[in-house]
């Protein structure tokens, strides 16, 4: 059943629904350091034991860089079943492994 429209983010659903969990699993911590922020997401889990999986990338990013759709194309991309427009996994290419 589709939510109305005012429950309707432009979140990723499954990231939205582990907001509560995360803020209850880290409630009154201090967040003094990337590593302690990264060990309390980590340390999540819902009550239907969906794990939360958390990175670091120390590294900036430069805006407003354009892939080619003839490179875009040749991205090998796997959507996931739930929510593939924003759940998917990038592999190699056969050619490149």
């Amino acid at each position: 059943m589709p939510l109305p429209h005012r429950y309707v983010y432009k979140w990723n659903p499954v990231e939205y629904r582990l907001f509560g969990p995360i803020n209850i699993n880290w409630a009154s911590q201090p967040l003094r350091t990337f590593e302690i922020m990264l060990a309390l997401i980590r340390g999540t889990v819902t009550e239907k034991g969906l794990q939360v999986k958390a990175f670091l990338v120390d590294q900036v990013f430069e805006k407003g860089i354009k892939v080619a759709k003839e490179i875009y194309l040749t991205i090998n991309i796997q959507p996931h079943d739930i929510c593939p427009r924003w759940n998917y996994t990038i592999r190699p290419n056969k050619a490149c492994t």
